[in-house]
């Protein structure tokens, strides 16, 4: 319901609305930007070429983007937990995740994962695959398992603000810090960083692992096969790690009375 709320009172003002969604996709695309200016002077990144990297940005994009809109409201805990008014929502008959990711929910979010959809859609007609079940299934099935993941680190990258109210930045450098870096291939960074990528913060998941198998890639780390189909596994883990995490630090909160 507050979600429903807040997008109609964001459609109440149409134009407004659609200037803020188009500035939005504006502005993220950006990022892809760099990466067009990046191939006119280079033919491949990392072993990886343009289409395989727009692939990789898209499914990335897409994926941090619809997270954002589903869930990015609840980076704004620590100022509730300042300001006390999180226990206005702790006594309401409803999931007080469910209260703090609807809150304040901005449809104009969606600009992101539509720009990341476009380019997604233009960098599958450009590639050179030999398109089989599995490598087709796995295209929408990261896409979902990615979004999970983002999801997971959201919300529990936001639990670091029931101990340091002011956290928010450090979730920040894992969440949208994060989809910068898987923008890339793995092959440009450091194998120990691919391999904290797959063992620590599961952001390989997202879309370097699937990827691999989908693009023809070989694995820097020289991983077992399942491991690019593991993402709806690793998807589950983040999910309940980030449920542990929430109900954690609601444990640890100390109400101010209010």
């Amino acid at each position: 319901m507050t979600a429903a709320m807040w997008t109609r009172s964001a459609l109440a003002y149409r134009t407004s609305f659609v200037l803020m969604t188009v500035g939005n996709l504006a502005i993220t695309a950006m990022d892809f930007v760099i990466i067009v200016v990046m191939f006119r002077n280079i033919h491949s990144m990392g072993g990886w070429d343009f289409h395989q990297v727009a692939f990789l940005y898209a499914t990335s994009s897409f994926a941090i983007g619809l997270a954002d809109m589903l869930v990015g409201s609840i980076d704004a805990l620590g100022n509730r937990i300042r300001q006390g008014t999180l226990d206005g929502i702790l006594v309401r008959p409803a999931p007080a995740l469910a209260q703090m990711a609807a809150d304040r929910f901005a449809l104009r979010r969606l600009g992101r994962p539509l720009q990341a959809a476009v380019i997604l859609l233009w960098s599958l007609s450009g590639l050179r695959v030999h398109w089989t079940w599995d490598r087709v299934l796995l295209v929408p099935g990261l896409l979902v398992c990615g979004t999970a993941i983002f999801v997971a680190l959201f919300v529990g990258g936001s639990c670091l603000q029931f101990w340091a109210s002011d956290a928010a930045e450090v979730q920040n450098s894992f969440t949208f810090g994060g989809a910068t870096m898987i923008q890339y291939p793995p092959t440009v960074f450091a194998k120990e960083l691919v391999a904290g990528a797959v063992f620590g913060i599961p952001l390989a998941f997202v879309n370097w692992l699937p990827a691999l198998h989908i693009l023809g890639q070989s694995d820097p780390l020289h991983l077992p096969e399942a491991f690019r189909f593991a993402s709806p596994v690793a998807a589950a883990l983040a999910l309940a790690a980030a449920g542990l995490a929430w109900r954690a630090g609601l444990r640890a909160y100390r109400s101010t009375g209010s």
